[in-house]
């Protein structure tokens, strides 16, 4: 069991079951189904049902991306923009109130129900795409750089839900950092 548990809320679960941003930015998104579910099934090793990953072997490391929400916040006020759509981030699991860095190799578990929880490995940082200049507001592919979420493996089956949720964590976190920018030190 983790020693640790953090009190979250799943603002949103996104599924597409095409992708929306490839080409040129320039050139405008691809109009394609997208849902904000109120509950998504997730595949150990596959990912969400019905998503663009699911599946994809590709994509089997990265198939859930977890974003914190107070990133999002943070960009627009870095920006001075209003309140930025985290749905067109296209991000997975859009979460409140997890500091998600320190998770990086880690397994957690996402837990949104009686007996529903989602074991999950972060593997990486999900690096935003020159999209977010298009889709969310100027200068949005920069500041997102560092706080654009985890691609993360799914390890068991389970279904998550939106609302209230707990994070089961093997590191301490610290809630208070979810927006901030986590940036790789430059080598010499």
């Amino acid at each position: 069991m983790s020693p640790y548990e953090y009190p979250v809320e799943i603002l949103h679960l996104v599924v597409s079951p095409e992708h929306a941003y490839f080409g040129r930015p320039r050139d405008g998104a691809a109009t394609v189904p997208t849902t904000d579910a109120d509950s998504v099934e997730v595949v150990a090793g596959k990912g969400v049902v019905g998503d663009r990953f699911y599946g994809k072997a590709a994509h089997m490391d990265a198939a859930v991306t977890l974003f914190a929400t107070e990133s999002l916040e943070s960009i627009a006020a870095k920006l001075g923009t209003g309140p930025l759509d985290p749905l067109l981030t296209r991000r997975t699991v859009v979460l409140r109130g997890a500091e998600l860095t320190p998770l990086i190799g880690h397994e957690i578990v996402l837990r949104s129900g009686p007996g529903d929880e989602v074991r999950l490995r972060p593997g990486r940082h999900a690096a935003p795409c020159a999209w977010m200049d298009r889709v969310l507001a100027p200068g949005a592919h920069a500041a997102m750089r560092g706080r654009g979420g985890l691609r993360c493996m799914p390890l068991t089956d389970g279904l998550l839900h939106r609302g209230p949720a707990t994070l089961l964590s093997p590191v301490p976190l610290d809630p208070s950092r979810a927006g901030e920018a986590v940036r790789r030190p430059r080598l010499p």
